[in-house]
Order: structure tokens, then C-alpha cells, then sequence
């Protein structure tokens, strides 16, 4: 990334019916499975209804496709393969924002309309704080996919997120830097919802340790970026914070490398999804990087490994984004096994998320009850090697609580 959005640059399916619910099927199931079909039968096998409103088309259509096999993955692990919940089928429905607001908000309410109770997705805060609110009104649970923005955790009692937010990126950028007392820090992004929630998280972060924090920011049309790259080597930071989505990774990069920043500033920023790992050049071992997730960051742990396996067999590779979809469709699971396969009552379904720790595919993961952030481990991660050859190496785990944001009012 560059810190990433899917604003991070801003990232379902078939069943079959189990048979009949008997009282230890939660209890006997893994953390963040559901039952097998051998413990639900007889009544009702009506279809639950899943919308995901995502971005299968725009700038952050590469997020958008890793989000959703990694959905299809985690509804398959939580599911133990029958794509089911209490003998009801999870069907699922994909509608495409392109990273648009206006978009999203007109397929959520279609959706809405059409009486589904559960919408997940937002690659793009942008979309995810225009959902949010929709969600609300109607009283329909909303799990935000990779959409960084901090604004998205409080937002309002029906709204969660499947992914990290820009204060646990900025706590895991400050963890490169010791005392942060005096120094100045330049943060570099686009002038959008993404890069707006970076800037704020930083000055909250290191801004509140002693530090001085500028922001360069450019407009997401933007294609020539080097008036930006040369503005952040002019103010002379002692950290460089990137954080940058899209298409335009590349441009950005070209620009840094020929200004020469990496020489007289320190420069911290997300590791982006694979492709985007030649796109460093030599400079890649000079870069410190923070980072959500790449294939293998975990070290294997269960949900890591069955991911892994369900992606490859369809023919794709794990990468930054796939683990927001797979925890995504746990919390749908989940929401939907603690009500016995029934999506009638929302505040049920919220209830059942709150306070959950589950084993997910980066360990331990906890949704805080009281404003719904997701709290989980980041890396520390270096970059080593050029072009295809380069890869990473997770230098460290961040804990869950040495990330953890500060706690925020639920505002609706």
C-alpha cells in the first residue's frame, strides 16, 4: 500500500441445507463455524439473504476481487463447506459500487428493498460512510469490508467492519519511530475520505506523542504526482507517511524514486497487495513497512491455511484484502448460527457480534462491544529482493492491543 485503503487503493455463494438444530450445535462448532448439517433439520429452509456491495469495477477493483474470494472462502470455512446456517442456505447477491458513494447508497437501498437484512462489502471508506448511515435507518446489519476510514468504528450501532482502520496502521507506523517528541512527520495521500482518516490518525497518534505533522495532499484524479513527491521532499520530515489507494500506486512511486526521497528522509508506508511489490525497485529495502496482511503473515494459523487452500484451488493467490472478506463472512455466520439461521432480527444479529473473540485468519480477533472496531494483531514487515523476485518478511507482530484505537462514541 502505500497505507492502504480500500478506501490501504480504495478490496459468497452456493449452498446446500443442513438438517435440524439440536442445542449444541453453536457450542460443538469451531470458534467462527457454524453447525454441520447433521445437527439442524425439520421447518422452515427459507434462504438467507446477503448483499455485497463492493467494487468488482473502478480504481479499487483489484481490492474488490480479493475481498470477495476471500468472502466465499471464509462462508465456506464457517460453514464447514454446506454454505449453510441452521438449514437455511446463504444466498448471496453482488452488486458493484465501481467505488462510487452515490453508487453504493442506490444499491443498498435496492437491496434493502428487496428485504435483505444483512449488506457487507465497502472496499472505499468514501462508500462505507455513505452505507453506514443507510444501514442505520432501515435497521439492516452492515459489515465494512477493507474501507479504512476511523469514522466507520462508532458510526452507528448497526455498522461493523471486517478490516483494519487508518489508527491501526498509524499505531503501527509510530512503532517505527520510538519518541515521536519534536520530530516532524509530512503524511502524503490523496485528498479523499482514505487519506483524510490517515491524516487525522497521524496527528491523533503522533501528534498527541510531541510531533509535528504536515499533510501533501492530492486530488485522486491526480496522474502526474511529482509536484506532490517534490513538496513532501521539500518540507524535509523526519518520517514520510504514505498512504495511498488506487491505480495511480505506480505513478506515485516513479515520482518518490526520482526525487530521490528515500535518501534524505525516513519513509514508512503499507505494504500493498503483490503486484505492487516490483513497483519499489532498489528502494524497497529502504522503505519500513506497516501492513494488515500478505500471504503467510500469519504463520498458519487454521483459518490462514483453509483460506489459502479454498483461494488456490480456485485458482487465485491470498493476498492484502482476502482476509477482510473471509472475516466478514465468519461475522455473518456467526451473527446468523446465534439466531438459529434467522435474519429477522437485526438487533439480534448486532447482539450476537458484540464483545466476539474468534479465531480468524490473522489469530485472535475481538469486536469491541462498545463501538465495534475490529482489534486485531498488524506486522512489521520488510521487503526484500526486485522486481519478481521481491518479498516480504513479517520482522514483527504488533499485538492487538498495542494497535488497539482509542475507544469511540457510538454516534447512532
Amino acid at each position: 500500500m502505500s497505507v492502504t485503503d480500500a478506501t490501504p487503493r480504495r478490496p459468497v455463494r452456493r449452498l446446500a441445507a443442513l438438517a435440524a438444530c439440536v442445542l449444541l450445535a453453536s457450542a460443538c462448532a469451531k470458534a467462527g463455524t457454524a453447525g454441520t448439517s447433521a445437527e439442524a433439520g425439520g421447518g422452515d429452509k427459507s434462504p438467507v439473504k446477503v448483499g455485497l456491495v463492493y467494487s468488482k469495477t473502478g480504481p479499487l477493483a483489484a481490492y474488490g476481487k480479493q475481498y470477495l474470494e476471500g468472502f466465499k472462502a471464509g462462508l465456506s470455512y464457517a460453514t464447514k463447506g454446506t454454505n449453510a446456517v441452521g438449514g437455511h442456505p446463504v444466498e448471496i447477491a453482488e452488486q458493484d459500487d465501481a467505488g462510487d458513494p452515490a453508487k453504493a447508497v442506490s444499491a443498498a437501498k435496492d437491496l434493502i428493498g428487496k428485504n435483505y437484512k444483512i449488506l457487507a462489502g465497502s472496499t472505499a471508506s468514501g462508500v462505507a460512510l455513505q452505507v453506514g448511515p443507510i444501514a442505520a435507518q432501515n435497521k439492516v446489519l452492515f459489515i465494512s469490508g477493507p474501507a479504512a476510514a476511523d469514522k466507520v468504528t462508532g458510526l452507528n450501532k448497526y455498522t461493523f467492519r471486517s478490516g483494519r482502520q487508518s489508527y491501526q496502521d498509524t499505531k503501527a507506523a509510530a512503532s517505527f519511530i520510538g519518541d515521536a517528541k519534536g520530530k516532524k512527520v509530512t503524511v502524503l495521500a490523496q485528498d479523499n475520505a482514505f487519506g483524510q482518516a490517515n491524516v487525522a490518525a497521524v496527528k491523533d497518534v503522533l501528534g498527541g506523542e510531541g510531533a509535528t505533522v504536515e499533510a501533501v495532499l492530492a486530488p485522486p484524479s491526480a496522474t502526474d504526482l511529482t509536484p506532490f513527491a517534490t513538496q513532501a521532499k521539500a518540507a524535509k520530515p523526519d518520517l514520510l507517511f504514505v498512504a495511498w489507494a488506487g491505480d495511480t500506486a505506480s505513478a506515485l512511486w516513479t515520482s518518490l524514486n526520482q526525487q530521490d526521497v528515500f535518501s534524505s528522509t525516513k519513509v514508512v508506508t503499507g505494504l500493498d497487495v503483490a503486484a505492487s511489490y516490483p513497483l519499489f525497485g532498489p528502494a524497497a529495502e529502504k522503505i519500513d513497512f506497516l501492513n494488515h496482511y500478505f500471504s503467510g503473515a500469519a504463520g498458519g494459523t487454521e483459518a490462514e491455511l483453509a483460506m489459502n487452500d479454498f483461494v488456490t484451488k480456485n485458482g487465485s493467490k491470498s493476498d492484502l484484502f482476502t482476509p477482510d472478506g473471509f472475516t466478514a463472512a465468519q461475522m455473518v455466520v456467526h451473527a446468523l448460527d446465534a439466531n438459529k439461521g434467522s435474519d429477522t432480527d437485526t438487533d439480534a444479529l448486532v447482539k450476537s457480534l458484540e464483545g466476539w473473540s474468534f479465531d480468524g485468519v490473522k489469530g485472535k480477533l475481538t469486536v469491541r462491544a462498545e463501538d465495534h472496531a475490529l482489534l486485531q494483531p498488524m506486522f512489521q514487515v520488510k521487503l526484500t529482493g526486485t522486481g519478481a523476485a521481491a518479498k516480504p518478511t513479517a520482522e514483527k507482530v504488533l499485538s492487538a492491543d498495542q494497535v488497539a484505537p482509542p475507544v469511540a462514541k457510538m454516534a447512532g
